[in-house]
Protein backbone atom coordinates (compact mmCIF):
# COMPACT_ATOMS: atom_id res chain seq x y z
CA UNK A 1 0.00 0.00 0.00
CA UNK A 2 1.11 3.59 -0.12
CA UNK A 3 -0.49 5.41 2.42
CA UNK A 4 -4.41 6.42 2.90
CA UNK A 5 -3.81 9.53 1.06
CA UNK A 6 -2.88 7.60 -2.45
CA UNK A 7 -5.09 9.03 -5.32
CA UNK A 8 -7.03 5.55 -6.60
CA UNK A 9 -9.48 7.86 -8.80
CA UNK A 10 -7.11 9.08 -10.92
CA UNK A 11 -8.81 11.61 -11.72
CA UNK A 12 -8.16 14.01 -14.75
CA UNK A 13 -9.47 17.27 -14.61
CA UNK A 14 -8.72 17.81 -18.39
CA UNK A 15 -10.32 15.02 -19.65
CA UNK A 16 -13.22 14.25 -16.76
CA UNK A 17 -16.75 14.12 -18.43
CA UNK A 18 -19.03 16.75 -15.98
CA UNK A 19 -21.93 15.48 -18.03
CA UNK A 20 -21.91 11.70 -16.13
CA UNK A 21 -22.82 13.61 -13.21
CA UNK A 22 -26.58 14.90 -12.20
CA UNK A 23 -24.87 18.35 -12.91
CA UNK A 24 -23.80 18.77 -16.37
CA UNK A 25 -21.59 21.67 -16.92
CA UNK A 26 -23.38 24.66 -19.47
CA UNK A 27 -22.70 28.07 -20.03
CA UNK A 28 -20.30 30.09 -17.95
CA UNK A 29 -20.59 27.27 -15.51
CA UNK A 30 -18.00 25.22 -18.52
CA UNK A 31 -15.55 28.21 -17.55
CA UNK A 32 -15.33 27.90 -13.86
CA UNK A 33 -12.50 26.26 -12.41
CA UNK A 34 -13.05 22.76 -10.07
CA UNK A 35 -12.40 24.49 -7.05
CA UNK A 36 -15.00 26.99 -7.90
CA UNK A 37 -17.34 25.13 -6.89
CA UNK A 38 -15.47 22.53 -5.20
CA UNK A 39 -14.16 22.84 -2.24
CA UNK A 40 -10.94 21.21 -0.90
CA UNK A 41 -11.03 18.61 1.88
CA UNK A 42 -14.62 18.15 0.82
CA UNK A 43 -16.09 15.03 -1.54
CA UNK A 44 -16.83 16.06 -5.08
CA UNK A 45 -20.31 14.25 -4.98
CA UNK A 46 -21.29 16.40 -2.15
CA UNK A 47 -20.77 20.10 -4.21
CA UNK A 48 -23.76 21.82 -4.12
CA UNK A 49 -26.26 21.36 -6.95
CA UNK A 50 -28.83 24.52 -6.34
CA UNK A 51 -27.66 27.65 -7.85
CA UNK A 52 -28.12 30.16 -4.69
CA UNK A 53 -25.82 27.54 -2.44
CA UNK A 54 -23.05 29.00 -4.64
CA UNK A 55 -24.47 32.21 -5.43
CA UNK A 56 -25.69 33.59 -2.64
CA UNK A 57 -23.73 36.11 -2.11
CA UNK A 58 -24.46 37.34 -5.45
CA UNK A 59 -27.77 37.12 -5.53
CA UNK A 60 -29.35 40.58 -5.39
CA UNK A 61 -32.43 39.96 -4.12
CA UNK A 62 -31.99 38.72 -0.79
CA UNK A 63 -33.82 35.51 -0.75
CA UNK A 64 -37.14 36.93 -1.58
CA UNK A 65 -37.38 35.54 -5.24
CA UNK A 66 -36.59 31.86 -3.70
CA UNK A 67 -34.04 29.22 -4.11
CA UNK A 68 -34.72 28.46 -7.85
CA UNK A 69 -32.92 30.95 -9.66
CA UNK A 70 -33.57 28.89 -13.12
CA UNK A 71 -37.00 30.22 -13.38
CA UNK A 72 -36.03 33.25 -15.05
CA UNK A 73 -32.19 33.19 -15.06
CA UNK A 74 -30.02 31.03 -17.32
CA UNK A 75 -26.46 29.24 -16.96
CA UNK A 76 -25.15 31.28 -20.46
CA UNK A 77 -25.14 34.38 -17.71
CA UNK A 78 -26.86 36.74 -15.30
CA UNK A 79 -28.27 38.88 -17.32
CA UNK A 80 -29.44 36.30 -20.10
CA UNK A 81 -32.68 36.22 -18.80
CA UNK A 82 -35.97 33.46 -19.60
CA UNK A 83 -38.90 34.72 -20.95
CA UNK A 84 -40.85 35.78 -18.51
CA UNK A 85 -44.65 35.75 -18.04
CA UNK A 86 -45.94 38.95 -16.39
CA UNK A 87 -49.29 37.74 -17.29
CA UNK A 88 -49.03 35.13 -14.81
CA UNK A 89 -48.82 37.62 -11.99
CA UNK A 90 -51.53 39.75 -10.39
CA UNK A 91 -50.57 42.55 -13.09
CA UNK A 92 -50.52 41.90 -16.49
CA UNK A 93 -48.74 44.12 -18.79
CA UNK A 94 -50.51 45.75 -21.20
CA UNK A 95 -49.66 48.78 -24.00
CA UNK A 96 -47.34 51.18 -22.64
CA UNK A 97 -45.89 49.21 -19.44
CA UNK A 98 -44.82 46.61 -21.88
CA UNK A 99 -42.08 49.03 -23.00
CA UNK A 100 -41.10 49.73 -19.30
CA UNK A 101 -37.68 48.20 -18.10
CA UNK A 102 -38.41 45.66 -15.21
CA UNK A 103 -35.90 48.29 -12.56
CA UNK A 104 -38.73 51.31 -13.71
CA UNK A 105 -40.79 49.05 -11.31
CA UNK A 106 -39.09 46.57 -9.69
CA UNK A 107 -37.06 49.07 -7.65
CA UNK A 108 -33.90 47.57 -5.73
CA UNK A 109 -34.40 44.51 -7.24
CA UNK A 110 -37.95 44.42 -5.07
CA UNK A 111 -40.18 41.87 -7.20
CA UNK A 112 -42.83 41.17 -5.13
CA UNK A 113 -45.44 42.41 -2.92
CA UNK A 114 -45.08 46.01 -5.45
CA UNK A 115 -48.10 48.02 -5.22
CA UNK A 116 -50.80 47.62 -7.80
CA UNK A 117 -52.55 50.53 -8.39
CA UNK A 118 -51.12 53.41 -10.44
CA UNK A 119 -50.55 55.42 -7.57
CA UNK A 120 -47.89 53.26 -6.54
CA UNK A 121 -45.68 53.85 -9.06
CA UNK A 122 -46.96 57.00 -10.66
CA UNK A 123 -47.74 59.14 -7.29
CA UNK A 124 -44.99 61.85 -8.60
CA UNK A 125 -46.66 62.61 -11.83
CA UNK A 126 -50.16 63.02 -10.53
CA UNK A 127 -50.90 66.39 -11.70
CA UNK A 128 -53.94 66.13 -9.51
CA UNK A 129 -52.23 65.54 -6.46
CA UNK A 130 -54.14 62.95 -4.81
CA UNK A 131 -56.97 65.22 -5.43
CA UNK A 132 -59.12 63.01 -7.66
CA UNK A 133 -58.56 59.57 -5.83
CA UNK A 134 -56.02 56.73 -6.52
CA UNK A 135 -58.16 55.11 -9.58
CA UNK A 136 -56.24 56.47 -12.36
CA UNK A 137 -57.53 53.98 -14.89
CA UNK A 138 -61.43 56.13 -14.59
CA UNK A 139 -59.96 58.51 -16.79
CA UNK A 140 -56.45 57.60 -18.11
CA UNK A 141 -55.00 54.14 -20.11
CA UNK A 142 -51.96 52.18 -20.32
CA UNK A 143 -51.79 53.59 -23.62
CA UNK A 144 -50.46 56.74 -22.37
CA UNK A 145 -51.64 59.30 -19.77
CA UNK A 146 -52.92 61.32 -22.61
CA UNK A 147 -55.44 59.01 -23.73
CA UNK A 148 -58.19 59.66 -21.68
CA UNK A 149 -60.74 57.46 -22.12
CA UNK A 150 -63.44 59.68 -19.62
CA UNK A 151 -66.67 60.56 -20.91
CA UNK A 152 -67.74 63.66 -20.01
CA UNK A 153 -71.34 63.24 -21.61
CA UNK A 154 -72.21 59.85 -19.27
CA UNK A 155 -70.01 60.27 -16.21
CA UNK A 156 -70.92 64.00 -15.52
CA UNK A 157 -73.91 66.52 -15.51
CA UNK A 158 -72.28 68.88 -18.07
CA UNK A 159 -72.51 67.27 -21.37
CA UNK A 160 -69.73 69.15 -23.72
CA UNK A 161 -71.03 70.71 -26.65
CA UNK A 162 -69.78 73.08 -29.27
CA UNK A 163 -66.52 74.83 -28.14
CA UNK A 164 -66.48 73.50 -24.51
CA UNK A 165 -65.75 69.90 -26.67
CA UNK A 166 -62.38 71.59 -27.64
CA UNK A 167 -61.67 73.21 -24.57
CA UNK A 168 -58.70 72.00 -22.48
CA UNK A 169 -59.65 69.90 -19.24
CA UNK A 170 -57.67 72.65 -17.40
CA UNK A 171 -59.22 75.34 -18.78
CA UNK A 172 -62.65 74.50 -16.73
CA UNK A 173 -60.52 72.46 -13.65
CA UNK A 174 -57.56 73.35 -11.70
CA UNK A 175 -55.10 70.92 -12.70
CA UNK A 176 -54.66 69.70 -9.00
CA UNK A 177 -58.41 69.88 -8.12
CA UNK A 178 -60.31 68.38 -11.18
CA UNK A 179 -62.51 66.89 -8.76
CA UNK A 180 -63.89 70.45 -7.66
CA UNK A 181 -66.75 70.15 -9.94
CA UNK A 182 -66.78 73.64 -11.48
CA UNK A 183 -70.56 74.58 -11.39
CA UNK A 184 -72.32 74.10 -14.67
CA UNK A 185 -73.64 77.92 -14.84
CA UNK A 186 -72.02 80.41 -17.56
CA UNK A 187 -70.55 82.81 -15.02
CA UNK A 188 -68.87 80.66 -13.09
CA UNK A 189 -66.17 80.45 -15.72
CA UNK A 190 -67.02 83.84 -17.85
CA UNK A 191 -67.15 86.09 -15.22
CA UNK A 192 -64.45 87.85 -16.37
CA UNK A 193 -65.16 88.05 -20.34
CA UNK A 194 -68.63 89.22 -19.51
CA UNK A 195 -68.65 92.34 -21.67
CA UNK A 196 -71.99 93.00 -19.72
CA UNK A 197 -70.54 93.62 -16.61
CA UNK A 198 -72.98 91.40 -14.74
CA UNK A 199 -75.60 93.92 -15.58
CA UNK A 200 -77.98 91.48 -17.53
CA UNK A 201 -77.51 88.80 -14.92
CA UNK A 202 -75.61 85.12 -14.60
CA UNK A 203 -77.83 83.43 -17.17
CA UNK A 204 -75.87 84.01 -20.40
CA UNK A 205 -77.54 80.91 -22.37
CA UNK A 206 -80.39 83.30 -22.52
CA UNK A 207 -79.02 84.91 -25.38
CA UNK A 208 -75.64 83.30 -26.33
CA UNK A 209 -74.92 79.41 -27.26
CA UNK A 210 -71.72 77.50 -26.49
CA UNK A 211 -70.86 77.22 -30.75
CA UNK A 212 -69.70 81.00 -29.78
CA UNK A 213 -70.39 84.07 -28.25
CA UNK A 214 -71.38 86.00 -31.05
CA UNK A 215 -72.73 82.80 -33.20
CA UNK A 216 -76.46 82.46 -33.55
CA UNK A 217 -77.41 85.09 -30.48
CA UNK A 218 -80.48 83.37 -29.90
CA UNK A 219 -82.17 87.02 -28.10
CA UNK A 220 -85.48 88.02 -29.20
CA UNK A 221 -85.63 91.61 -28.90
CA UNK A 222 -89.45 91.02 -29.80
CA UNK A 223 -89.54 90.23 -25.80
CA UNK A 224 -88.21 93.94 -25.31
CA UNK A 225 -90.26 97.51 -24.94
CA UNK A 226 -88.61 97.90 -27.93
CA UNK A 227 -89.35 95.41 -31.15
CA UNK A 228 -87.33 95.44 -33.85
CA UNK A 229 -89.09 96.54 -37.00
CA UNK A 230 -87.73 97.66 -40.41
CA UNK A 231 -84.39 98.97 -40.95
CA UNK A 232 -83.67 98.35 -37.23
CA UNK A 233 -83.28 94.66 -37.93
CA UNK A 234 -80.28 95.05 -39.92
CA UNK A 235 -78.67 97.41 -37.55
CA UNK A 236 -75.94 95.59 -35.22
CA UNK A 237 -76.42 95.21 -31.55
CA UNK A 238 -73.49 97.60 -30.70
CA UNK A 239 -74.84 100.72 -32.91
CA UNK A 240 -77.72 101.13 -30.51
CA UNK A 241 -75.94 99.47 -27.59
CA UNK A 242 -72.67 101.05 -27.04
CA UNK A 243 -70.14 99.79 -24.76
CA UNK A 244 -72.03 96.51 -24.20
CA UNK A 245 -74.96 98.36 -21.88
CA UNK A 246 -78.25 96.76 -22.75
CA UNK A 247 -80.53 97.74 -20.30
CA UNK A 248 -81.92 101.00 -19.87
CA UNK A 249 -81.12 102.09 -23.49
CA UNK A 250 -83.10 104.68 -24.71
CA UNK A 251 -85.93 103.77 -27.19
CA UNK A 252 -86.62 107.39 -28.65
CA UNK A 253 -85.96 107.65 -32.44
CA UNK A 254 -83.80 111.34 -30.94
CA UNK A 255 -81.62 109.83 -28.89
CA UNK A 256 -79.89 107.97 -31.18
CA UNK A 257 -80.67 109.66 -34.23
CA UNK A 258 -79.98 113.19 -33.26
CA UNK A 259 -76.80 113.77 -35.03
CA UNK A 260 -79.03 112.74 -37.97
CA UNK A 261 -82.01 115.24 -37.06
CA UNK A 262 -81.95 117.67 -40.32
CA UNK A 263 -84.15 119.37 -38.24
CA UNK A 264 -82.20 120.28 -35.68
CA UNK A 265 -84.99 119.71 -33.25
CA UNK A 266 -87.19 122.42 -34.27
CA UNK A 267 -90.05 119.61 -34.67
CA UNK A 268 -89.36 118.19 -31.58
CA UNK A 269 -88.36 114.60 -30.22
CA UNK A 270 -91.18 112.47 -31.84
CA UNK A 271 -89.67 111.24 -35.01
CA UNK A 272 -92.30 108.90 -35.87
CA UNK A 273 -94.89 111.43 -35.85
CA UNK A 274 -93.73 111.73 -39.65
CA UNK A 275 -90.98 109.43 -40.13
CA UNK A 276 -91.50 105.30 -39.95
CA UNK A 277 -88.49 102.62 -39.63
CA UNK A 278 -88.43 101.13 -43.00
CA UNK A 279 -86.52 104.23 -44.21
CA UNK A 280 -86.25 107.94 -43.54
CA UNK A 281 -87.79 109.09 -46.67
CA UNK A 282 -90.71 107.04 -46.77
CA UNK A 283 -92.91 109.50 -44.74
CA UNK A 284 -96.46 108.11 -42.98
CA UNK A 285 -97.57 111.62 -41.83
CA UNK A 286 -100.87 112.30 -43.58
CA UNK A 287 -101.26 116.56 -43.45
CA UNK A 288 -104.46 116.44 -44.22
CA UNK A 289 -105.96 114.26 -41.92
CA UNK A 290 -103.25 114.83 -38.77
CA UNK A 291 -103.43 118.59 -38.86
CA UNK A 292 -105.81 121.43 -39.31
CA UNK A 293 -104.67 122.81 -42.57
CA UNK A 294 -105.21 120.71 -45.59
CA UNK A 295 -102.39 121.07 -48.61
CA UNK A 296 -104.63 121.68 -51.53
CA UNK A 297 -103.16 123.02 -54.71
CA UNK A 298 -99.49 124.44 -55.07
CA UNK A 299 -98.95 123.48 -51.17
CA UNK A 300 -98.82 119.86 -52.17
CA UNK A 301 -95.21 120.41 -53.95
CA UNK A 302 -93.84 122.39 -51.17
CA UNK A 303 -91.46 121.05 -49.23
CA UNK A 304 -91.48 121.09 -45.22
CA UNK A 305 -89.36 123.97 -44.68
CA UNK A 306 -90.99 126.05 -46.71
CA UNK A 307 -93.81 126.55 -44.19
CA UNK A 308 -92.06 125.07 -41.58
CA UNK A 309 -89.14 127.19 -40.66
CA UNK A 310 -86.39 127.05 -39.12
CA UNK A 311 -86.20 129.45 -36.05
CA UNK A 312 -90.17 129.96 -36.26
CA UNK A 313 -91.58 130.18 -32.58
CA UNK A 314 -93.24 126.61 -32.62
CA UNK A 315 -91.86 125.50 -36.24
CA UNK A 316 -94.60 122.12 -35.84
CA UNK A 317 -97.57 124.95 -35.68
CA UNK A 318 -96.91 127.41 -38.33
CA UNK A 319 -99.58 129.91 -38.96
CA UNK A 320 -102.89 128.84 -41.43
CA UNK A 321 -103.68 132.19 -42.50
CA UNK A 322 -102.26 133.34 -46.12
CA UNK A 323 -100.49 136.39 -44.66
CA UNK A 324 -98.75 134.05 -42.42
CA UNK A 325 -96.17 132.99 -45.11
CA UNK A 326 -96.80 135.31 -47.89
CA UNK A 327 -96.98 139.17 -46.51
CA UNK A 328 -93.53 139.60 -48.13
CA UNK A 329 -95.40 138.49 -51.24
CA UNK A 330 -98.27 140.84 -51.04
CA UNK A 331 -98.15 143.24 -53.48
CA UNK A 332 -101.19 144.72 -52.14
CA UNK A 333 -98.92 146.23 -48.85
CA UNK A 334 -102.04 144.91 -46.94
CA UNK A 335 -104.71 147.55 -48.27
CA UNK A 336 -107.21 144.47 -48.93
CA UNK A 337 -106.79 142.85 -45.74
CA UNK A 338 -104.81 139.94 -44.93
CA UNK A 339 -107.88 137.25 -46.29
CA UNK A 340 -106.08 136.60 -49.34
CA UNK A 341 -107.94 133.42 -50.03
CA UNK A 342 -111.23 136.19 -50.82
CA UNK A 343 -109.38 136.46 -54.52
CA UNK A 344 -107.02 134.23 -54.85
CA UNK A 345 -107.01 130.22 -54.86
CA UNK A 346 -103.95 127.76 -53.67
CA UNK A 347 -103.80 126.62 -57.38
CA UNK A 348 -101.71 129.24 -58.79
CA UNK A 349 -100.40 132.81 -56.90
CA UNK A 350 -100.87 134.61 -60.02
CA UNK A 351 -104.32 136.35 -61.11
CA UNK A 352 -107.27 136.93 -58.95
CA UNK A 353 -110.76 135.28 -58.72
CA UNK A 354 -113.56 137.79 -58.43
CA UNK A 355 -116.58 136.62 -56.80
Amino acid sequence: HIGRDADIVGLDAETFDHGLTDFALEGAHAAVACDGCHEAGKKFREAPGACVDCHKEDEPHKGRLGRECETCHKPVAWTDLRPFDHSKTRFALKDGHQKVACQACHVAETYKELPLTCVGCHRIQDVHQASVGPKCETCHSPAGWTKVSFDHAKDTKFPLRGKHAKAACQACHSPTDAKGEPKPDCVSCHKKDDPHKGKLGERCDSCHAEEGWREGVAFDHDITKFPLIGLHVLVPCEACHIDETYRGTPVDCVECHRQDDTHKGTLGPKCETCHNPNDWALWSFDHDTQTKFKLTGQHKGLVCRACHVEGMKNPLKPPTACIGCHRRDDVHKGRFGTNCGACHATDTFKGARLR
